[in-house]
């Protein structure tokens, strides 16, 4: 799977969004290890604590389905009605980031941000979330 192909994915799902509210849409989608692919969109509620991030919605379809082993995730998102090249770089919010440091190893783990399929940029979950508290600080 190239990075460009999961970038078609994260736009594939972003346009499953529902965001009423704040007219923000985002996409993400999650590779396993083993190569299958986990798209996920925000959901957004009127109560906005009930609302859940496109990341975290690949990531639950994903655990659900006993995937536990993830080797990236690409995030796109932008206003409603704005063109691919029009996106800014979208990036996963701290409670995402919590999610990703849970299940991935923050040194390997690659977090895609995507403007296009050729405008994009990739860290680790460890440059995005520095000196992190995870399962590994808990059940040492």
């Amino acid at each position: 799977m190239t990075d460009k192909q999961l970038i078609r994915e994260a736009f594939i799902a972003r346009e499953a969004s529902y965001a009423p509210y704040s007219k923000f849409h985002v996409g993400a989608a999650l590779l396993t290890k083993k190569g299958d692919i986990y798209r996920g969109c925000n959901v957004e509620i009127a109560g906005q604590s009930s609302s859940n991030c496109a990341e975290r919605t690949a990531f639950f379809k994903a655990i659900s389905n006993e995937e536990k082993e993830f080797e990236a995730i690409v995030i796109v998102g932008g206003p409603e009605g704005t063109l691919q090249n029009e996106y800014d770089y979208c990036a996963p919010c701290g409670v995402c980031r919590q999610v990703m440091a849970e299940f991935c190893d923050l040194k390997e783990f690659r977090v895609i941000l995507a403007r296009t399929e050729e405008d994009y940029k990739v860290y680790s979950l460890e440059e995005l979330l520095p000196l992190s508290f995870a399962r590994k600080d808990i059940t040492k």
